[in-house]
């Protein structure tokens, strides 16, 4: 198993990240909150997670060892796989979601896209014991290169994360028109509960 990776990164989208290591190119599929943190950087280490299936072999890659520490635990919940625990995570910071699964937020969850009451309860009661409330890192702030390139780095992490593209468009267009300002990560936060 790969732990982690150090070497440039090539490419960087809000779900997706390229890294190239001894000039092999490695994608791995990321979340908001690994975004953010390497939004900007031209080299770095990630914490990666393979998930190999007959058809696929695909990476993860994490900013930090709690938020794969996290993944891992949503990813043993029945009901959860790798894309939805991604989902998870892009939706609600490590650390906001340790203190959701705390507090036991059902709210929280529900309403991230593909979460069910069930499947809420199902993490809120599998997790509620496994998870610390110490040690989980806050997100890194990331500033925003101008409006046009926000709205098609937003629409396209949607249209990777399973989104239509015109509904992904519209709610971008939505949230972009009401908060001109607003930086990447949160303008997909706020998509991904309006779709």
């Amino acid at each position: 198993m790969i732990e982690y990776l150090r070497g440039d990164i090539i490419e960087l989208t809000p779900a997706r990240m390229v890294m190239e290591c001894g000039g092999v190119g490695y994608e791995l599929n990321i979340s908001l909150t690994t975004y953010t943190a390497y939004n900007g950087q031209h080299q770095g280490k990630i914490y990666v997670y393979e998930v190999i299936r007959e058809d696929a072999h695909l990476l993860f890659g994490f900013y930090g060892k709690e938020e794969r520490e996290l993944f891992l635990l949503l990813t043993s919940v029945s009901g959860v796989g790798p894309n939805t625990a991604r989902m998870i995570l892009s939706s609600l910071p490590p650390s906001e979601l340790v203190q959701v699964i705390a507090s036991k937020n059902e709210a929280a969850l529900t309403a991230v896209k593909g979460i069910g009451l069930k499947t809420a309860q199902r993490i809120l009661v599998d997790l509620k014991n496994k998870v610390k409330l110490q040690g989980v890192v806050a997100d890194s702030a990331v500033s925003g290169t101008g409006n046009g390139q926000i709205a098609e780095e937003a629409i396209a992490a949607l249209v990777m994360l399973g989104f239509q593209k015109a509904a992904s468009q519209k709610a971008v267009a939505t949230i972009l028109k009401r908060s001109p300002s607003l930086e990447v990560e949160k303008v997909i936060k706020d998509a991904l509960r309006m779709l």
